[in-house]
């Protein structure tokens, strides 16, 4: 799932709003389980409910600026969960499935971990696993490392720059001065939709935001992608936080969000732009 472009250079006022209007109407419809679209009088009935403002979104005959982009925002946001998330979305079985067919074809020698949980729900991390096959299979030959033990650190003249603060799940080609990082956010086995998920949303965030940082005060850009799946947690129980991830996706936090099936479809070309750039910054030094 990539960004809309119309969204990306939207102030922080915007998503300011996008935030205050969503939390208080709520993000989904309960009758029909869909992602809600606001109307402008929404938009000013939550305003004026939050004793904020309702002219900023103007009226349903002569909405402002920020009204029609705000409404053409969330009929994205609802469009982009139901018609590119939820079909992509799998559980255990599914997920299994796919992992043994590329297990099976590309014969990997990179890292294939195995879940936290215990018992009958011990298993490979199928998502992990599918991320790792697919980077290895498409890195020609370059280093990857597929489960940092230290922080991501960029540099500049041999001294540390920039240290996030936390690890990342992977990077490319290594924690030090990578060209993208990534968090997945695989939840198969999981049957209550809880802090712990929530938490690894807001970790995500943390990181867009150091990237942010990074780019905008010293020119260097990391990549940085979210890849999640687990259809019962993310669909039955968690739509409000993936609207909250599709917000992330277009405030510019995270370059791409991959979910489930659409690793298959979309890592290898992006694997290809990463060596691609690898190769040009070895040239440059």
């Amino acid at each position: 799932m990539k960004p809309d472009g119309r969204f990306l250079k939207q102030p922080k006022s915007f998503w300011a709003n996008v935030r205050t209007i969503s939390q208080h109407l709520g993000y989904v419809v309960r009758k029909t389980q869909q992602i809600k679209v606001y109307t402008i009088e929404d938009m000013r009935r939550a305003l004026t409910e939050l004793e904020l403002n309702p002219d900023a979104v103007g009226t349903p005959k002569k909405p402002t600026k920020l009204g029609g982009m705000l409404n053409d925002y969330f009929q994205l946001r609802s469009d982009l969960i139901h018609g590119e998330v939820e079909p992509n979305l799998m559980e255990a079985a599914e997920a299994k499935k796919m992992f043994e067919r590329l297990r099976k074809k590309l014969e990997p020698t990179c890292p294939l971990p195995m879940n936290k949980q215990k018992g009958k729900k011990k298993a490979p991390a199928y998502l992990t696993g599918m991320v790792n096959m697919l980077i290895s299979d498409n890195a020609e030959g370059m280093g990857c490392d597929y489960d940092p033990h230290e922080l991501t650190t960029v540099t500049r003249d041999g001294a540390p720059l920039r240290t996030l603060a936390r690890r990342v799940d992977g990077a490319f080609p290594s924690a030090v001065n990578p060209v993208a990082v990534w968090e997945i956010k695989e939840y198969y086995y999981t049957t209550t939709f809880g802090s712990r998920v929530a938490d690894g949303v807001y970790e995500s965030l943390l990181d867009g935001l150091e990237l942010e940082e990074l780019r905008e005060e010293e020119g260097i850009d990391v990549k940085h992608y979210l890849m999640i799946d687990a259809r019962y947690t993310w669909w039955d129980c968690g739509r409000s936080y993936l609207c909250r991830i599709v917000d992330m996706l277009h405030m510019g936090y995270v370059d791409e969000v991959l979910v489930g099936k659409e690793v298959a479809a979309r890592l290898p070309a992006l694997v290809a732009d990463w060596v691609k750039e690898e190769k040009r910054r070895s040239l440059d030094k």
